[in-house]
């Protein structure tokens, strides 16, 4: 039997929040996601860090337009990991 695995990682606000966003496409800016979190900068940098040292997410800088910006996008692993983090969520809240 599958069991869904709480995951701690994701479980911070914000961090879900970031998982939720990248789950609902492909890629988004820094700048784009600050703005949707209404974050700052240092704040999403801190979260993106834990994220990537999970190799939940991938960070790719590009230079569009003649400035340097960072691409964000769910890596596989970050993909099955907040799927059975939402998984155990349900499972503690139950069938509501």
């Amino acid at each position: 039997m599958f069991k869904a695995k709480f995951d701690h990682v994701i479980h911070a606000p914000n961090r879900l929040q970031i998982c939720s966003i990248l789950t609902m496409t492909v890629e988004i800016e820094f700048k784009a996601l600050r703005e949707k979190l209404d974050v700052s900068e240092s704040v999403l940098s801190k979260h993106l860090k834990t994220l990537d040292e999970a190799n939940y997410v991938c960070l790719t800088k590009r230079t569009d337009f003649g400035r340097q910006r960072t691409w964000l996008s769910l890596t596989k692993e970050g993909r099955e990991a907040y799927s059975n983090h939402v998984n155990a969520l349900k499972a503690i809240v139950g069938n509501l």
